[in-house]
């Protein structure tokens, strides 16, 4: 029973470890947005306060920073949230099942007969 109950706390550890890196993931994607609002808050601000008259918001150059960083920040959230819509449902667990079974087939063709 001691055995068993090794192997369960065992277990235990690694679907809490699991867990953990998960919610710091999470975690380090919302620190990232926090920054992004507020640098880009910063940036579209100080733009707006030294306008020249006449000079118009809305120009392209100025949601550059905006615009690029945004899509750092989509594929952050896409890898933080296991969202990956171009790979489908389910993908990294197959992958790695995939892995896993061409190791095990490997191993078996070097077996010492």
């Amino acid at each position: 029973m001691a055995i068993k109950r090794k192997i369960m706390e065992t277990i235990e550890e690694q679907k809490r470890k699991r867990a953990k890196e998960k919610v710091d993931k999470i975690k380090g994607f919302y620190i990232h947005f926090m920054v992004y609002l507020g640098v880009n808050i910063f940036i579209l601000a100080s733009i707006a306060i030294n306008l020249r008259e006449g000079e118009s918001f809305w120009q392209l150059g100025h949601f550059f920073t905006l615009f690029f960083w945004g899509i750092g920040v989509a594929i952050h959230a896409m890898g933080a949230f296991a969202y990956f819509p171009f790979l489908g449902r389910n993908w990294e667990e197959r992958k790695i099942q995939e892995l896993m079974d061409k190791d095990k087939q490997d191993s078996e063709r070097y077996k010492y007969r």
